[in-house]
């Protein structure tokens, strides 16, 4: 049995604010459909004690509808100028929209007011998030350049073995269906992550990423070919200490910005070889002591990459 309670001024007043700040949309044909179909039925008033909870329970769901699609009218859209054959058209793309070119199709997609990503033919990828603070899709397979001018971490690209997090920059990602990719930055930072594995790549930089393994070590895109190669040994196929003397004798100065991400990735009996090349290059600050940097102390491996940044 329900109890009608009077209605209080106060819950009324909150009410009556909640609604006027709602903007006008128009609604769809179903909703309008659903109405004439309903009032064609005979009707029937409840009656007795129960009227009031029917007549509650009615509010409430046109209040949710409304405000449900309210919502969807609402959300942020991203602009998308498809290219097909040398025709051009524009339309608007949602979160959880997909995006697919063909061989002989492009697109361009406006990221809010922070910048475009150029999307490649034959290639697959959906909208994951569009708020303010993050600008997110899923690289699904194909080639993609973004180009952002943002704040670091507002633009996320999703694959199935990395994420790239733009930290103010440019650069191009592929990947194939089952995640393995390549990302080449050509201006800033991006940080390539998966699983709590980071890599830092700078501009004239590139890292690879398998599935199941995350993103490699990175290395500058005219590092000796030698050194990459065993790079791609040591990161993928298990090449242990054989590949890594590779690497060493064929660093360059450079080169340090794939020898300082290997110091924390070679087993700890082979960090001595490589702390001893990197500073062959380039002595470290004063506060970086031999004794912290192969214990991985976080702060000294940061002040010391901050300095060598000045040379990648």
């Amino acid at each position: 049995m329900f109890n009608r309670q009077p209605i209080r001024k106060e819950d009324e007043r909150l009410a009556h604010d909640a609604l006027s700040r709602l903007p006008a949309a128009q609604a769809p044909d179903s909703i309008w459909i659903s109405i004439e179909a309903a009032l064609d039925q005979p009707a029937v008033r409840p009656t007795g004690p129960l009227w009031w909870a029917y007549a509650t329970a009615a509010a409430i769901a046109l209040i949710a509808a409304g405000i449900a699609y309210w919502h969807y009218a609402s959300l942020p859209r991203w602009e998308v100028i498809r290219t097909h054959n040398g025709v051009t058209d524009t339309e608007a793309i949602r979160a959880g929209q997909s995006l697919q070119t063909d061989a002989s199709s492009t697109a361009e997609i406006r990221v809010g007011t922070i910048g475009t990503v150029e999307v490649e033919p034959g290639t697959r990828l959906r909208i994951v998030t569009t708020k303010p603070t993050d600008h997110r899709l899923s690289l699904e397979h194909g080639e993609i350049a973004a180009t952002i001018s943002a704040p670091p971490k507002l633009f996320f690209v999703e694959t199935k073995s990395a994420l790239a997090t733009d930290l103010g920059c440019q650069y191009r990602m592929k990947v194939d269906d089952a995640g393995n990719g390549l990302l080449r930055v050509t201006l800033g930072w991006v940080s390539f992550d998966w699983k709590g594995r980071e890599s830092l790549v700078p501009m004239g930089a590139s890292c690879r990423t398998r599935a199941g393994l995350g993103p490699g070590t990175p290395f500058f895109d005219d590092a000796p070919k030698d050194l990459t190669a065993a790079l791609d040994q040591f990161d993928f196929t298990n090449g242990g200490e054989t590949a890594l003397r590779t690497i060493l004798a064929k660093a360059r100065s450079r080169d340090t910005l794939t020898l300082w991400h290997l110091l924390s990735r070679v087993p700890e009996s082979l960090r001595p070889l490589v702390y001893d090349r990197m500073v062959s290059f380039a002595q470290p600050p004063a506060t970086v002591t031999r004794e912290k940097a192969l214990a991985l102390d976080p702060q000294t491996l940061k002040l010391w990459k901050d300095e060598l940044a000045w040379t990648w």
